[in-house]
């Protein structure tokens, strides 16, 4: 069926949770690499050019939304997928996240790692 798997990056500095969706998402047999801040969110996306990205807003170094901003700057970056997977309501996130081109927002604890798996899905169909 499908040549090659799916490329996820999960940009968490939560690393319990960034494990948890890496789990998730290999057992669905994705290749899941994870950075623990925007600053490596934004290396790792540069060396592996994911199909999709999941990224929290609220990391030290480099913010989410400052991370989203220079992969915008990047060619192989202006159309890359990103979710925006944060514990802070869209009505408190920055309003810049919408001019960034920000695929879906989700509030991670309202969604299982099954819940936001099926999300991703349905985004990289589209």
């Amino acid at each position: 069926m499908s040549a090659k798997p799916v490329k996820v990056a999960v940009v968490e500095d939560d690393i319990a949770i960034a494990q948890m969706y890496r789990v998730k998402f290999q057992t669905l047999g994705w290749d899941v690499e994870i950075a623990a801040n925007g600053k490596l969110g934004l290396e790792l996306a540069e060396m592996m050019k994911p199909d999709i990205i999941l990224l929290d807003l609220m990391m030290p170094e480099m913010t989410g939304d400052e991370m989203l901003t220079e992969l915008r700057k990047q060619p192989w970056g202006e159309k890359t997928k990103v979710i925006i997977l944060t514990n802070m309501g869209e009505q408190e996130a920055p309003e810049s996240l919408k001019k960034l081109g920000v695929t879906r927002f989700i509030v991670k604890a309202e969604m299982t790692p099954r819940q936001v798996a099926a999300l991703v899905q349905e985004e990289l169909a589209k």
